[in-house]
């Protein structure tokens, strides 16, 4: 009598059985979590936002004290509510580029808080300021009289730097101005890093936050998402539901679950002891000294725009190899900007000295973010 050698129904029953179990187990786990939780809106200065870059913490505190913080996407919502004592905060500003937009948020009622606004909008909504080079953000002292600086004390403060002729304050090394055109009190910060959730509880940021921010009993948040009067088409990314990424993990784990228990146990993995070891971000600390030393401003901003394209091109569904055109094409319509400006940003003569290239990395920052947040 013969005897079989392949597998039985039975034996491959006990085989799977066990993976298949934990398979369903994570599953349900998944569809359990994706039925009760509920997504967290929030982005960059996002009123809502309970992540790190959100500024819901910010408007939890002002509303304890009876403030009134109410976020706008659209100008007819700030139109509805902004009043002669209440504060506009332009938080987005990056995502306002048509000219008459800015001028009808000109005439928005109340006080301004301007959040790293570029020269465009400067030359709209605060006429007479003018843009600095970049600044480091760190933990700075006020260095003003300003009530509000002096209150919240050292706060980490930094990005661009603004001057103006005969500023009513001007703190921090100039990343903080004031002063009150036409009986207006206009703020300008060079960044908004000092409000976010992660940042708030250090040094002094809370208090000059709140400080800002609470002068009146009713702000105006305005975050556009998107680049306001040139909306691009949704992307596939904007349809998917939030909650795919839990399946997308539970998948990963599932297969991870499955190729540990299939997986041959070939012994411990053998270490070997390197001669050295190099920190990643002391090698991209001495290649800067070494353009620098060199004064090699071409070879930096090419390693600048190539990173950037590296990073943003995947994004906008696009081959790693194509062609110059069709990336600024790309990517003029997914953030509403002028192309011949991203094709001199981003395909443009070398920087001619360290502050053009300082402002290259910001404008290259900024369609970055431009583009990851569309």
């Amino acid at each position: 009598m013969s005897v079989p050698t392949t597998p039985r129904i039975r034996d491959r029953w006990r085989t799977w059985r066990g993976v298949l179990g934990t398979l369903l187990l994570i599953t349900a786990f998944a569809v359990l979590m994706v039925g009760v939780s509920t997504p967290r809106p929030g982005g960059y200065l996002d009123a809502e936002g309970t992540g790190p870059g959100g500024t819901r913490a910010l408007a939890e505190i002002l509303a304890d004290q009876g403030v009134r913080v109410e976020q706008v996407r659209t100008l007819e919502e700030a139109r509805s509510i902004a009043t002669p004592d209440s504060l506009v905060v332009l938080a987005r500003p990056e995502y306002l580029m048509d000219d008459d937009l800015l001028d009808r948020i000109d005439e928005l009622p109340g006080d301004r808080l301007l959040i790293a606004p570029f020269a465009t909008v400067l030359d709209e909504l605060a006429p007479g300021v003018t843009e600095g080079s970049y600044e480091e953000i760190y933990s700075r002292e006020s260095g003003c009289g300003m009530r509000e600086a002096v209150q919240a004390g050292n706060a980490r403060m930094g990005g661009s730097y603004y001057q103006v002729t005969g500023p009513d304050a001007r703190c921090y090394g100039g990343t903080l101005i004031r002063f009150r055109p036409n009986g207006r009190t206009t703020t300008i910060v060079g960044s908004g890093e000092f409000l976010t959730n992660g940042r708030l509880i250090e040094d002094g940021n809370a208090a000059l936050a709140v400080n800002l921010v609470g002068a009146r009993s009713q702000v105006t948040w305005f975050a556009p998402r998107i680049p306001l009067g040139n909306e691009p088409p949704a992307t596939l990314e904007e349809l998917l539901p939030e909650q795919l990424t839990w399946l997308v993990w539970t998948l990963i784990v599932a297969v991870g679950l499955i190729a540990i228990a299939q997986g041959r146990r070939l012994g411990p993995v053998v270490t070997e002891k390197l001669p050295v070891i190099v920190r990643a971000a002391e090698t991209a600390e001495g290649r800067g000294r070494l353009y620098r030393a060199r004064r090699a401003r071409d070879r930096a901003g090419h390693a600048l725009r190539a990173a950037t394209l590296d990073r943003i091109v995947p994004r906008l569904g696009l081959a790693p190899g194509s062609a110059a055109d069709t990336i600024v094409s790309a990517i003029a319509v997914r953030i509403g900007q002028d192309a011949g400006q991203i094709r001199s940003i981003l395909y443009g003569p070398a920087p001619a000295d360290d502050a053009q290239l300082v402002a290259l990395a910001r404008h290259l920052d900024i369609i970055e973010r431009q583009v990851r947040d569309s």
